[in-house]
Parts: structure tokens; sequence; C-alpha cells
């Protein structure tokens, strides 16, 4: 377990399969529109099937897949993760998502310092990168206040919704986030 902040960051629990699709199903509007898994018909067939693959991932140290929490209620915010590693440069993808009712709270930037503490402490990482949507203003905006650095915006980076779009890459390097040792915690194994 990864603890940043008033959140906390583990792997998804079978008990965790009604809050999550409940979460989903709230943020349709806002996180569907540029995560098209997040539909309206979102069901527990379709949770379960991520969690399963989620730890398979995990055992296979190809993704790393968090719940989002918030530490004092214990109730499910979000997600996020690490993914799409290039192990012969030491580098990989973060992505997250928050559910509606909870988005500017601090959830996603806790989770952005929380995963890249990890990558770069845990798994040795020298780069993350945060891919964003062009017109996706919140997720750019959460990018810019983790102390990413834009680097570029990359034609045809990402599909959405069946359509390619273009994408800015923000990185995330160690020395950037050595200062994070003092607020992020690690409790017991993830």
């Amino acid at each position: 377990m990864l603890a940043s902040g008033r959140f906390e960051l583990r792997p998804f629990a079978e008990s965790d399969l009604p809050s999550f699709v409940e979460a989903v199903l709230e943020s349709t509007a806002t996180v569907g529109k540029w995560m098209p898994w997040a539909h309206p018909n979102y069901s527990t067939a379709d949770a379960a099937s991520w969690f399963a693959h989620c730890e398979a991932e995990w055992e296979r140290g190809s993704s790393y897949e968090f719940g989002i929490f918030d530490a004092r209620s214990n109730t499910l915010v979000g997600g996020c993760g690490l993914n799409q590693f290039n192990l012969v440069n030491g580098f990989c993808n973060l992505g997250y998502w928050v559910r509606q009712s909870w988005q500017r709270q601090g959830a996603a930037l806790a989770a952005v310092q929380a995963l890249s503490q990890f990558a770069f402490a845990e798994l040795k990482l020298g780069r993350v990168e945060i891919v964003v949507a062009q017109h996706n203003t919140p997720s750019l905006s959460l990018a810019e206040r983790s102390g990413a650095v834009r680097e570029c915006l990359a034609r045809n980076r990402l599909k959405v919704h069946g359509i390619f779009t273009d994408a800015y890459v923000f990185s995330l390097v160690p020395s950037q986030y050595r200062a994070l040792s003092a607020t992020v915690t690690r409790r017991g194994s993830p």
C-alpha cells in the first residue's frame, strides 16, 4: 500500500467490485469522455475482468494498477497505475482517473506523487510519462500541477473513442521526486 496525504493506493480486491462499478457509472460524463471503458453499461462482470487483468499483469511485472482510496473513510475515489513499460530504456506510462464526486479534491495529484515515488524508488525507473489528450483540460492541469514537464504535442498519440487525437507528453524524472519521500510512504507490500 502507498499513502500520499489523505489518500491511500492499493491493488483492487474483490470486495471493491460494487464500489468500483458505482464509481465508473457515476463518472461516465467526465471520465468516460476520455476513457471509453467508462460507459453507461459498465457492469460487475466488466470490473471483475479488469481486476483479474490487473492481478495477472502485476504478477508478470508488466503493470501496477491501484485503487485510490480516501484514508479516513476507505471510499474508492478512483484508479491509477503504471503501465506500458519500456524496460530497455527504463520508463513507463502513468495514468489516473477520479470519480466525479471526488474530482478536484487532490486524489489524482496524490496518485501521481505516490506512483512516481514508487516508480523511481522501488522500480528504479529513470522516467515516467503522462500522456494527455490535447483537449482534456482537467488532466492537463493536473499534470502541470504535479510538476511534470510538458515536452511536446505528439500527433495522433492517443485513440479516444476510436478516433486518433493529438496528445501532450509530460515527463517526470527521479530528481523531481526525491523531496517527496517525506510525504509519500509505503505501508506493507502493495
